[in-house]
């Protein structure tokens, strides 16, 4: 028996002027996202307000949406972080991993968070600037070396440049028909 191809996932979400959000999802069957198999995104009507030390309160339930009726991810990529100290005080990654979306959450912030000091910063291509990544359901290490690893040159990995235009109103390229 065949064991099932692994999937990759990263999300984002915009916040919508109107007061609603665009959730995006592209999918991966491969860790390094060189190939993308499946884009989506999902319009949310109404979001909670922002609430300081309550980000996943307004990002949780268009992230949920996004991966409605998506076959399951082994991974997530998410915009932010997992856990926001040392200490393990719950980012957005902890309340989507506890929320059961994935088994495997990796947390990737463009900006360092001042009591992020566990995130493994991670420099790609010629940049100079770090991401800082944190994760759930895998090593801290491990998850670094996946972000570094990822395809694209610059030093923000080309799947969450890609899900990040989705998210602010990229047409989704239909998916590829399967084998």
């Amino acid at each position: 028996m065949t064991a099932p191809t692994p999937r990759y996932g990263a999300a984002d979400v915009q916040y919508l002027d109107d007061g609603g959000a665009r959730a995006a999802l592209v999918v991966a069957e491969d860790a390094a996202f060189a190939t993308l198999v499946e884009e989506r995104t999902v319009l949310v009507d109404q979001v909670a307000e922002y609430r300081p030390g309550h980000f996943y309160e307004r990002e949780l339930p268009p992230l949920r949406e996004v991966l409605a009726g998506v076959a399951p991810l082994d991974l997530l990529i998410v915009d932010g972080y997992v856990d926001l100290d040392p200490d393990g005080s719950p980012g957005l990654g902890a309340h989507v991993a506890d929320a059961g979306l994935a088994p495997v959450v990796l947390g990737v912030a463009k900006t360092r968070f001042h009591a992020a000091s566990h995130a493994a910063e991670v420099l790609r291509g010629q940049s100079a600037r770090p991401l800082y990544v944190t994760a759930s359901g895998m090593p801290l290490d491990a998850a670094a070396d996946l972000v570094r690893e990822m395809a694209g040159d610059a030093r923000f990995p080309a799947a969450l440049r890609r899900v990040d235009r989705l998210a602010r109103g990229a047409a989704p390229e239909p998916a590829a028909p399967q084998a």
